[in-house]
């Protein structure tokens, strides 16, 4: 079985074999349960570039600084500076239910703020908006969304994007075979192979494995763009004084610059590890949202 499989696995396990210390742990507030565990437990993506993925045995990106700021808040509020910090790789599946179940204590990835996940958790301040665009092969003869009809279009599972191409392809009057794929480096590879069409994805994210594949001259993103979605760190809902640390201090970071220049760093600038630039300048959406601060889901 795949490393994630028996993630997975075991956390079902863990579903069934302990309700009510589960139960206990979705409602304790996360501070309280931080502080009593001596340890925070941060959820990374691996593959998710520049938002949060791995180099070297070490989790990195965007997401992953924005989140080590809010470790360091928790540590001042809690007065603990030597707190543990735990991170633990989750999957577009998991991060959800590690995340209501306790197993986690904030998610640090690439996850896209929607009212129907808001019934389920909680999201910060946005921090990133990225429009949703299809990668194809060259070879394909597909330049525009309404090309798409009738081909094989893949999507990672547990992301928000298959609903998105229904949406968008059904307002057109059109549709696509739809296949899944585990993770977005597999999706690409059912791309490259002529297993799909095209992979629908956020653009950001398409940017980084296209900047890291090295069978990128096969491929081209389309300019038309599916719709856009707002990032959020993700945490659990109803705890409203976790809910305001994360927030202050994402605020904080906005106002003073500090979020900027974190972008430049990951966006802007060569990146580890390959050092390429993914040239993504800052959107006038994004902009806004820095200037005046929100956490509304699409």
């Amino acid at each position: 079985m795949r490393p994630w499989g028996r993630l997975l696995c075991g956390l079902w396990a863990l579903l069934l074999a302990a309700p009510v210390a589960l139960a206990q742990g979705m409602t304790r507030p996360s501070l309280e349960k931080i502080r009593d565990y001596g340890a925070i437990y941060v959820g990374h993506r691996e593959a998710s570039i520049p938002f949060s993925y791995m180099v070297g045995g070490e989790a990195v990106g965007y997401s992953m600084d924005l989140c080590d700021r809010i470790v360091e808040a928790v540590k001042t509020r809690l007065g603990d500076p030597a707190l543990k910090v735990v991170r633990v790789p989750v999957t577009s599946s998991s991060r959800l239910l590690m995340l209501m179940t306790g197993v986690i204590d904030l998610e640090c990835g690439s996850t896209t703020n929607t009212r129907i996940r808001q019934q389920s958790v909680a999201f910060g301040l946005t921090s990133f908006v990225s429009g949703v665009k299809a990668l194809t092969r060259r070879d394909t003869g597909i330049e525009r969304i309404i090309d798409l009809n009738g081909k094989v279009v893949v999507t990672t599972a547990g992301t928000t994007t298959e609903r998105v191409v229904r949406t968008v392809m059904a307002t057109r009057n059109t549709s696509v075979r739809a296949k899944s794929a585990r993770t977005h480096p597999e999706s690409l590879s059912m791309v490259l192979s002529r297993q799909a069409d095209a992979f629908v994805l956020d653009d950001a994210l398409l940017a980084g494995l296209l900047a890291m594949s090295p069978d990128a001259a096969r491929l081209k993103l389309l300019e038309e763009n599916f719709g856009f979605e707002p990032y959020g760190l993700a945490l659990r809902k109803d705890d409203p004084e976790f809910k305001q640390l994360v927030d202050d201090t994402l605020r904080a970071m906005m106002k003073s610059g500090e979020v900027e220049k974190l972008y430049a760093k990951w966006f802007l600038s060569p990146i580890p590890p390959n050092q390429v630039n993914l040239q993504i300048p800052m959107s006038n959406m994004l902009r806004e949202l820095l200037a005046n601060p929100n956490d509304t889901g699409i």
